[in-house]
């Protein structure tokens, strides 16, 4: 038996998993971390823990499973996008890594608009400039930290810093790379006339790969310290979002998945390159060679769910307890009973502002329609189709491009929910699947470790391999109906507030 490797280095943890050619998924550890918040609004992580966390969960999986180091072919990296790992002469971290959620860099994103129009951002890395991604970050450095980047010989992304531990190349995937804003999406490889206009040096970046390449192997005595071959490929691999999409098998035209956790993304692949007009979906290349694909979705998801559980809920939390049953449970058993459009109140998913498909930092939550008659129940269930129309919201973006999804696959904790479920067949008009398993990006880094090692021939046929689908719902034209007039006001309600939500930010 031939074995794959996938590991995800993720914000709060990195998690490794052994796979075998059928797909099944016969070990797996796990490294938790905390992320460092020096000041407010910013999160930065020593990226030497990310190696310490990739070599132990490695010796684990090898020391528990038996399996023979021979028999691993491949392993796939997975990672947390746009981080900055800026390293020395000497491969050491010049500082620790600026991460993902990090918006030290607002004010550097304003420079990068007025060197560029947004229309050539849009044109160029298909995306604006955004404080979240690397670009800024390294601007922020150079400005803020002149001596510190003065030291600066490579830039890598967090998972391309742990390819460099186990092979010693310096290398990216253009998945990945799309989230520096450093890169010629359309034609997937680094912009010259970005790098000359923000005066970065070309030299810094790493090699560019399609995530199923293969970039080495790994190095002897990393082999020896966790039990692997040195023959053993590591393939260029994705960021997270695109190996999640490989690990629900979402790798063809019309095919989407809905991630359903604290904050919620609506992923859909296409084949050929398109261009969202206003930047109101993130585009990305993805992991299946010369595809990309599209982000978007409410920040506040899950997390609206769990501010209102927290805040207005102990009593279902105690009664859950009591019962031996989670709060989600208990919280499916009570939307069922509630109407569509939860008798005539809607709330708007927006604790943090957003950021797809409405690009407002000041935008906030609110329940509207209040009456006596509503109950617990019903302002769950209004949270939960909340979150559902901001995530139509990014599809009806795409129909305007003639992208129409026809297979929705849903992953993360809200998965489990058949209310969800049944709410975004309605609102995208397909059915909704669920996928076994829940190793997620692990699992699509696995599937690029297959590839790369030539244990598969292509993506698509190692997802058709290891990805299979279960508890299906079917899309009711009845219900659709219904909840497309309730969207319609979701929608004329973003617009009649926009402008009171920013009077109030300056009271």
């Amino acid at each position: 038996m031939n074995y794959v490797i996938g590991v995800d280095l993720g914000t709060s943890a990195t998690k490794t998993i052994l796979v075998n050619e059928k797909g099944r998924t016969v070990c797996s550890a796990e490294y938790s971390y905390t992320m460092d918040t020096p000041q407010n609004g910013w999160a930065e992580q020593d990226p030497r823990i990310w190696r310490k966390a990739v070599l132990e969960t490695l010796k684990e999986v090898m020391q528990r499973s038996g399996v023979n180091r021979d028999s691993v072919l491949g392993l796939g990296l997975s990672g947390q996008m746009h981080g900055s790992v800026v390293l020395d002469e000497n491969d050491e971290p010049v500082r620790k890594a600026i991460l993902w959620c990090d918006q030290r860099s607002v004010r550097q994103t304003q420079e990068m608009l007025r060197l560029i129009s947004f229309e050539q951002w849009l044109e160029i890395t298909a995306n604006p400039p955004l404080a979240a991604w690397t670009a800024a970050k390294l601007l922020w450095i150079r400005e803020n930290e002149p001596q510190n980047y003065s030291r600066i010989r490579h830039v890598l992304l967090p998972k391309d810093y742990i390819r460099l531990v186990l092979t010693g190349e310096y290398a990216t995937d253009v998945s990945d790379a799309t989230g520096m804003q450093l890169l010629d999406v359309k034609n997937r490889r680094w912009s010259d006339e970005v790098l000359r206009v923000l005066q970065i040096d070309r030299s810094l970046l790493g090699t560019l790969y399609e995530s199923a390449e293969a970039t080495g192997t790994v190095r002897r005595s990393i082999a020896e310290e966790c039990g692997l071959s040195d023959k053993t490929i590591v393939a260029a691999g994705g960021s997270d979002n695109a190996c999640a999409a490989l690990g629900t098998g979402v790798v063809n035209e019309g095919q989407a998945f809905v991630t359903l956790g604290t904050s919620s993304v609506v992923y859909t692949h296409f084949q050929e390159y398109i261009q969202i007009p206003g930047g109101g979906l993130h585009v990305c290349c993805c992991a299946v060679p010369g595809c990309w694909h599209s982000m978007g979705g409410p920040m506040s998801a899950g997390m609206s769910i769990e501010w209102f559980k927290n805040n207005f809920c102990q009593d279902l939390m105690q009664k859950a307890k009591e019962r031996g049953e989670s709060f989600y449970e208990q919280l499916t058993e009570m939307v069922e009973h509630v109407p569509i459009g939860s008798d005539r109140l809607i709330y708007l998913p927006f604790l943090m502002g957003e950021r797809t498909p409405h690009m407002d930092p000041l935008y906030r939550g609110a329940f509207l329609g209040l009456s006596e008659v509503h109950t617990q129940a019903h302002m769950l269930r209004s949270i939960m189709e909340g979150i559902s129309f901001s995530l139509a919201d990014c599809n009806d973006l795409l129909k305007k491009q003639n992208i129409k999804v026809t297979s929705l696959r849903v992953t993360g904790g809200g998965s489990r929910s058949i209310a969800y479920r049944k709410m975004l067949a309605a609102l995208f008009r397909c059915d909704v699947h669920e996928v076994e398993g829940r190793e997620g990006a692990a699992y699509g880094a696995a599937i690029l470790g297959g590839v790369a090692s030539k244990l598969f021939s292509s993506v698509q046929e190692a997802c058709m391999a290891f990805v299979r689908e279960k508890n299906t719902v079917t899309y009711s034209k009845k219900e659709a109906d219904i909840y497309d007039r309730f969207h319609q006001v979701y929608d004329h309600m973003y617009d009649a507030l926009k402008d009171s939500f920013h009077e109030l930010a300056q009271l």
